[in-house]
């Protein structure tokens, strides 16, 4: 796996399992890898996985059963769009809506290019 010097790992990792749980790779009740197999399949150290099933865990989106594993919590797909929706709308909306402004696009520009593209993308 490819990691970035912007964000921790434990974080690149997280955002890796939220994404198969988004797009349907996995479903709620699904067990995760155990910590030292998803540490081997990454090539990172077992600790940060731990960090990054931590954070998940604390974040609502696995569960641990006590000397079984960690699987996919059944309502993860919905907490991992509202953690993402949240996400887009704290840090990037903004920067988003700051250019729009800078750029002269006005609010009825913009649903129309909204509209257009949510039709291509239906």
């Amino acid at each position: 796996m490819d990691f970035h010097d912007n964000k921790p790992i434990y974080l690149q990792l997280a955002d890796q399992v939220m994404d198969d749980v988004q797009s349907g790779v996995v479903n709620g009740g699904d067990r995760l890898p155990s910590v030292r197999e998803y540490a081997a399949r990454t090539g990172v150290n077992a600790n940060t996985v731990m960090r990054t099933y931590t954070h998940l865990q604390q974040e609502g989106v696995i569960y641990n059963r006590r000397g079984i594993g960690y699987f996919y919590a059944d309502d993860a797909p919905k907490i991992v769009r509202e953690m993402r929706l949240n996400e887009l709308l704290d840090k990037e909306i903004y920067n988003f809506m700051d250019r729009l402004l800078a750029s002269g696009i006005t609010p009825e520009r913009f649903n129309e290019i909204y509209t257009e593209y949510a039709a291509t993308r239906s």
